[in-house]
């Protein structure tokens, strides 16, 4: 950029596009704009309100790389959201591309440090500094996941990659930000918190990694005052223990670093200004009854525990009722990818049958984790116990009972089960909608009724904390009342939709507890064990946190 355009800022009412801070400002107030997102801004300032094409458009703001639609979809959706209730103003004229109305100014004003900032030099060709680690195995099933993840860290400033312990964000956002390294001159830095239990450790954290050198006390603000102008991306992974300390220290790097990108791994989001919230998809698994080899292999969740099996046992080759075991296997594991690895590494040295029945007790069963592995993903248990330890007492509460319902729940059918706890609809409401936001519970979006679902690891796990609370024979009374009382309402005429859906969601997932249950309501059998803890929506714009 020469040193006119670092000085050029277009104005038009109460909007700014600074060129040289790179900042998008409302009333004087920068609003959070990823890089490439930031890129389409300026290059619709600088057209006057002439109409870009989309072709135009994709070769400026991505010359020399094939970009789909998609892509730049996401990026124009980005803008809008910035502009709020001024979005009107980029206006997509149909087939032909995109314009920026209003009257817009140019002002030559002076440099600010942010934008005199320089950027150390690095030898033609090389690879911006960071210290990411190398994934030695292929990232399997993931590909549409690391676009997606890619589109949104150039379209926005703050990206949380969310969803359940095992679910793989960590290995995802490595492998999206590594492919766009080149897209930050100051490079790429990965910060892990999982080791953090206090939160005052986070900004001195960061500035070790960075290799910030600052004198007195190290703050989120001492910190992003420091980082500057520089153009970098921060990966801030395993957030969940220190949440509230991180979202202040993201808040203020984006307040205060304009070229700077975060993205957060977290089974909890930030709930910050800005965030845009990337929930993990699970693996693709088969659907049951679907026995074909070929069908099977197609499957991700298939494909990986095949992988990993090899992996150990190099003479491993599955017969067709292998892969008919391994795609039950995947399934009763919610294609969640740190529990399938854990499978396949006891279907090594057991084979698929021995884990196929050892599942009943899976969390005794999968065990077998990396040596090298972070606490928290050595055993199927330890990854739960993790974030089951953040939960306070009300939600842990809420959440074991929420386990007796096999194919999902209602605000209604969990209000029934919580009656001698003293929760409302309302006070049920805020706690679902913690334990969604925490990655413990989905939301069921397949009908038009509000209704909930646990995976069923999650369930499993959560069953057993309910036979370890003493709470198990009254939860499940008052749920078969529930459901008593329901049904009788519903006898005398046709079977609502909603009922149509509770039957033909117990019918799929019945599958799982055929073996040792019987009659309309399966009853999971739950293992009694003494044993305790063993390990030591969306984008927001909420005010809360936690």
């Amino acid at each position: 950029m020469s040193e006119a355009s670092a000085k050029l800022v277009y104005v038009c009412d109460q909007w700014e596009i600074d060129l040289g801070r790179r900042e998008l400002r409302s009333r004087g107030i920068p609003v959070p704009l990823g890089g490439r997102a930031f890129e389409i801004v300026t290059v619709l300032v600088q057209s006057a309100t002439q109409i870009v094409t989309k072709d135009d458009m994709m070769q400026r703001v991505w010359p020399g790389a094939v970009v789909g639609d998609g892509t730049l979809h996401v990026h124009i959706s980005a803008v809008r959201k910035a502009l709020g209730q001024d979005r009107a103003i980029l206006k997509t004229v149909s087939g032909r591309g995109y314009r920026l109305l209003g009257s817009w100014t140019a002002e030559q004003r002076e440099a600010t440090a942010a934008s005199v900032y320089s950027s150390p030099t690095r030898a033609s060709g090389a690879p911006p500094a960071n210290n990411f680690p190398q994934l030695i195995t292929r990232l399997v099933g993931r590909a549409a996941a690391c676009q997606s993840v890619r589109d949104l860290v150039s379209a926005y400033r703050v990206v949380t990659l969310t969803g359940p312990g095992g679910i793989g964000k960590t290995s995802l956002a490595i492998k999206a930000v590594r492919y766009l390294l080149a897209d930050f001159e100051d490079g790429g830095w990965i910060v892990e918190l999982a080791s953090l239990s206090d939160p005052g450790l986070v900004p001195s954290t960061v500035a070790a990694t960075l290799g910030l050198k600052l004198i007195g006390e190290i703050s989120a603000e001492s910190v992003a005052r420091a980082v500057g102008g520089r153009h970098l991306v921060l990966v801030l992974d395993n957030c969940e223990r220190v949440i509230d300390a991180v979202a202040d220290l993201a808040e203020t790097l984006t307040r205060l670093c304009p070229r700077t990108t975060i993205v957060a791994t977290s089974r909890e989001i930030l709930r910050i200004d800005g965030e845009t919230v990337y929930r993990v998809p699970p693996l693709e698994v088969p659907a049951v009854g679907q026995a074909a080899p070929g069908y099977i292999m197609q499957y991700s969740a298939v494909e990986l525990f095949v992988a990993r099996t090899k992996a150990l046992n190099a003479g491993f080759t599955p017969t067709a009722e292998d892969l008919a075991s391994i795609a039950a296997i995947c399934r009763h594991l919610d294609g969640i990818p740190l529990a399938i690895e854990f499978a396949a590494a006891r279907a090594a040295v057991l084979s698929v049958q021995g884990v196929s029945a050892g599942l009943r007790d899976r969390f005794a069963l999968l065990t077998a984790g990396s040596r090298t592995a972070l606490p928290p993903h050595r055993t199927l248990r330890a990854t739960l116990d993790w974030s089951h330890e953040l939960l306070p007492e009300t939600e842990r509460r809420l959440l074991r009972r929420l386990a007796v319902f096999p194919a999902g729940f209602t605000i209604d059918a969990a209000t029934a089960v919580m009656t001698d706890t003293g929760f409302d609809a309302s006070a049920m409401l805020d706690g679902i909608a913690n334990l969604v936001a925490k990655s413990w519970v989905a939301l069921d979006k397949s009908g038009g009724n509000a209704r909930w679902t646990l995976l069923e690891t999650i369930r499993a796990y959560a069953l057993q904390k309910l036979a370890e609370s003493g709470e198990s024979d009254d939860a499940q009374r008052r749920h078969a009342a529930f459901f008593r009382d329901l049904f009788t309402t519903q006898a005398r005429g046709p079977r609502s939709s909603l009922l149509e859906r509770i039957w033909r969601a117990m019918s799929e997932r019945s599958t799982t507890f055929a073996r040792r249950s019987t009659g309309p309501f399966p009853r999971p059998e739950i293992r009694r064990s003494a044993s305790t803890s063993q390990s030591p929506v969306h984008r927001s714009g909420d005010t809360c946190r936690r």
